[in-house]
């Protein structure tokens, strides 16, 4: 007789869920929309401008580094060198990891590390790493050198890329003049 009750009750409540779902329905009418998205008409700009915007080179747009490096931190640049370091070695006669070792970079010969297999893209870009270089290529270096082997995204900011520079500046026997 117990079990009958405890059935019929469960009945019942599904049976009041089920009616109090479908009087709730009939009172509120929801109607919903025959799309779910509203469009927006956007023109096409033709203008020579687009295409402009789109082919700004962010590394003409670049401030001299060298003023900068003036008023850049030594700490600073030490400390945002530790996400070098899974990839870089800086101590002198250090050991290439993943990248090459940083030591005395600054006017270093681009690709020119002993016993480091450099990327094409990055041996045929040839010349120097002066200061002006490091700067572009540390704000992006995939975009800077197609094709380089380095996979960071860069700094961003002008400050930071300043900071490191002089850091890696000091990486050095004889420090390259600022100039």
């Amino acid at each position: 007789m117990e079990t009958n009750k405890i059935l019929g009750a469960i009945i019942l409540a599904l049976l009041l869920i089920a009616m109090f779902s479908k009087v709730g329905d009939l009172l509120i009418h929801p109607e919903f929309p025959e799309q779910t998205a509203y469009k927006i008409d956007v023109p096409e700009d033709t203008s020579s401008n687009a295409s402009s915007e789109e082919t700004v080179d962010p590394f003409e747009s670049l401030p001299e580094i060298i003023p900068m490096l003036a008023m850049a931190s030594l700490e600073n640049g030490e400390k945002l060198s530790k996400k070098c370091a899974t990839c870089h070695s800086f101590d002198k006669g250090g050991a290439n990891k993943v990248g090459p070792n940083m030591w005395n970079l600054i006017n270093r010969t681009k690709g020119s590390v002993d016993g480091f297999a450099y990327s094409a893209a990055l041996v045929e870009f040839g010349g120097e790493w002066s200061y002006s270089e490091l700067n572009k290529f540390l704000l992006k270096p995939k975009k800077y050198i197609k094709g380089t082997k380095m996979n960071y995204n860069g700094l961003k900011k002008d400050s930071d890329r300043a900071d490191i520079i002089l850091w890696l500046r000091s990486l050095s026997d004889n420090p390259a003049p600022l100039n």
